[in-house]
């Protein structure tokens, strides 16, 4: 299988999302203003847009944080409300250091702060959190606008500095190409590839959108080998089993 070349656009002129607004209708209007999206072509939006129309938004004012919020604020410097969403949003807390609550959310996503972030929220003193079934917001999404959709948010990573967009929903692309049996360029047989496809997909999606530019969306042509013609495993086939977890 040869590789194809890869094109990402940003969609223009998406407005500021408040929670009810049709982000679907939004996005096709932004599509429209690029020539549109093909059934073969991968939307890659922003968690920030998905959850903000989901009404997955909380002001701080409103949030009363118990004690075991109050102690990780004091032990590591941090607002106690703040503390009080990612507790409500973790499965588990994992591991508090520096100024970090490495946690499992109820998706299976391991990440900082449960997902909860401050930034781009639209309002002063308000948490977005993450989608509640960011795979189902991925099927509907591609439902209303006729293509592949990956919803993605920045994760860090262990072992390398920064971070990197990854998927966490996917609908109508095969969220991982399994090589493992098939041969390499020497014909040496694969035993442990397994190729991120929606991770990479996303990633590369924000290379064209800077954070402050009010992108939420890119258009990706160019990964029709991996598009499938139903909605697909989802981004839940990427979140490794507890089992496999080799640094629990």
């Amino acid at each position: 299988m040869t590789a194809s070349d890869v094109w990402l656009v940003a969609l223009p002129g998406v407005p500021e999302v408040r929670p009810g607004d049709d982000l679907g209708a939004l996005l096709a209007e932004a599509a429209d203003r690029i020539g549109g999206v093909r059934a073969t072509d991968v939307l890659a939006v922003s968690h920030k847009v998905v959850s903000k129309a989901e009404g997955r938004v909380v002001p701080l004012a409103g949030v009363f944080p118990g004690w075991e919020a109050r102690a990780l604020a004091d032990e590591h410097g941090k607002d106690p409300r703040h503390v009080q969403v990612i507790l409500d949003e973790a499965a588990e807390v994992l591991r508090a250091d520096r100024g970090r609550l490495i946690c499992r959310t109820s998706h299976g996503f391991v990440c900082a702060n449960a997902g909860v972030d401050a930034s781009n929220a639209g309002a002063p003193a308000t948490l977005v959190l993450l989608p509640e079934d960011p795979d189902e917001s991925a099927r509907q999404l591609r439902r209303h606008l006729g293509c592949a959709v990956i919803i993605t948010d920045s994760f860090g990573r262990a072992w390398r500095v920064g971070q990197c967009e990854v998927a966490i929903g996917c609908a109508g692309l095969a969220p991982v190409d399994d090589w493992r049996g098939r041969p390499d360029a020497q014909g040496r047989e694969l035993a442990a590839t397994v190729i991120a496809i929606a991770d990479e997909a996303a990633a590369a999606a924000d290379l064209v959108r800077a954070k402050d530019s009010r992108e939420p969306a890119v258009r990706i042509r160019g990964l029709e080998r991996h598009v499938t013609a139903g909605d697909g495993a989802g981004a839940a086939a990427l979140v490794r089993s507890l089992e496999d977890d080799l640094f629990r």
